[in-house]
């Protein structure tokens, strides 16, 4: 298994946002984004496994403007860290007002698929290689991220079975 670029596997998916996708006042809906940003990552994912991927955790969701019936959303996701069978991807949501050509950033995320095998079981996947030092700088903020998710950084949050109600 070869070890492989982050461009190799970055994608640019675009949308124009319908009606379907807004509530009545025109604002596209956080689980429209939120699934279109889930499809741009496992393409990412697929696309360096070349395996069936699924999405093992969602890290963080931040959401800095609407976006409105009309808009073109351009989501950009590439993979920030490969761990042996896991691999974080990073997605940046743009909007463009199609009819005068402003864009603003609307989102940003963090999610962590696995790679599976035919036995639907997880599997090691291909080495990461960081050709920019915008690359790197992912990199070491990706392994960060990824203590504090393993519980190596901080306790944690606790797990929904400790949780009272």
């Amino acid at each position: 298994m070869e070890a492989k670029t982050v461009k190799e596997s970055r994608v640019i998916v675009s949308q124009v946002m319908q009606p379907a996708d807004a509530n009545p006042a025109g604002n596209v809906h956080g689980g429209t984004i939120m699934k279109l940003i889930d499809n741009a990552a496992g393409v990412v994912a697929f696309r360096h496994s070349r395996r069936n991927s699924v999405t093992a955790s969602v890290d963080q969701i931040d959401f800095h403007y609407p976006a409105y019936i009309g808009d073109l959303l351009i989501i950009k996701a590439s993979l920030n860290l490969v761990g042996k069978t896991s691999m974080e991807i990073g997605a940046r949501v743009e909007s463009e007002n199609l009819l005068t050509g402003d864009t603003r950033h609307i989102a940003s995320a963090y999610l962590t698929f696995v790679g599976l095998d035919e036995n639907h079981k997880p599997c090691a996947v291909p080495d990461l290689i960081f050709e920019t030092e915008k690359e790197k700088e992912r990199n070491r903020a990706a392994q960060i991220r990824r203590k504090h998710r393993l519980g190596v950084l901080c306790e944690g949050p606790k797990k929904p079975e400790d949780t009272e109600f």
